[in-house]
């Protein structure tokens, strides 16, 4: 199933990543998150993501989030690289490479965030090895 590659136009989500979590994610469009095979497991992944030609390492909430009950299954991706402005309408394309762990709720704001924070670390990591670096340079994300 994996590596899995999707692409699309960001747009606006629930504004909660930046705001709520000081996390900021690229949410892809409803005609992204509906082409996901049906046995596409939700959860917290990891990969690449190519925007304006540039490649980075990121990771990806795919499902519900339980902890704000959302009614709609989202695909946000969050790019470990601060960005001066904002890249809504924007087409980025996504390699997702692997799997940390399924959603979960949380009881506070503050574990969700550490629990996020906890997912960045370990991609990060994922990302450095070499059967995983060899998906930067795929031609999907460099053409």
């Amino acid at each position: 199933m994996l590596p899995h590659f999707i692409s699309g136009l960001v747009v606006r989500g629930f504004g909660r990543g930046s705001k709520a979590l000081g996390i900021p994610t690229a949410n892809l469009a409803d005609d992204v998150v509906d082409t996901l095979p049906k046995e596409f497991n939700t959860g917290i992944y990891y990969g690449w993501v190519a925007l304006e030609r540039n490649i980075y390492k990121m990771v990806a909430s795919i499902g519900w989030n339980p902890f704000f009950k959302n009614e709609k299954k989202t695909i946000e991706v969050h790019i470990l690289h601060t960005f001066p402005d904002d890249f809504y309408g924007k087409e980025i394309k996504v390699i997702i490479t692997g799997y940390i762990r399924p959603e979960k709720n949380f009881a506070s704001v503050d574990e969700l965030i550490k629990a996020i924070k906890d997912d960045i670390e370990i991609a990060k990591k994922e990302l450095d090895k070499p059967e995983m670096l060899n998906y930067k340079n795929d031609a999907f994300l460099t053409s």
